[in-house]
């Protein structure tokens, strides 16, 4: 299982890619904020935030799945990943556990296609190198037990991330 499943890296906007979900790099809140979220929310349109505001929020680590509206992404899963404090406030796994959920949000609804960003590695100071360490590996794990995605793409807004997402995957 999980053989045809190919993990893709792709630099760039990350609401331009043509897939069934994008990965929203939320707040708590769901609401918008700077970065990838404001992005996702500009594009997305207005009834975005409406249909946010109705979820509740959501806690650190967990994700939880919208309408796409504007995008071309029929769906966008709003995962939130921690604030980093220096490693000693469980980080580590609150972040593994936002690309987890995320996937198995996708999984369960049906998702072929979905497309992270670089989860926590801007306003919320995450190491960029450490971060996509957990990403890559929780997204090859997760592959290697489910077939339900057929594709995964890492889309990555600045030079760094992409260089260090590359140089994961392609080692």
């Amino acid at each position: 299982m999980g053989k045809l499943t190919k993990i893709n890296l792709e630099k760039g906007d990350i609401t331009q890619l043509n897939v069934d979900t994008i990965v929203n790099a939320a707040n708590t809140a769901l609401v918008s904020g700077g970065g990838v979220c404001g992005a996702i929310h500009h594009a997305a349109g207005p009834e975005l935030l409406k249909e946010c505001l109705k979820l509740n929020g959501c806690e650190t680590g967990e994700a939880k799945i919208t309408n796409g509206y504007n995008l071309s992404a029929k769906y966008v899963i709003h995962a939130v990943g921690p604030i980093w404090y220096g490693g000693d406030k469980d980080e580590e796994t609150l972040l593994h556990n936002a690309y987890l959920n995320s996937l198995q949000l996708a999984a369960q609804n049906h998702i072929k296609s979905i497309a992270f960003p670089n989860i926590s590695t801007g306003i919320y100071g995450f190491p960029k190198k450490r971060a996509a360490e957990i990403a890559v590996k929780t997204v090859k794990d997760f592959c290697a037990s489910s077939d339900a995605l057929k594709q995964v793409i890492f889309a990555c807004f600045d030079e760094e991330n992409y260089n260090i997402y590359r140089n994961l995957l392609n080692p």
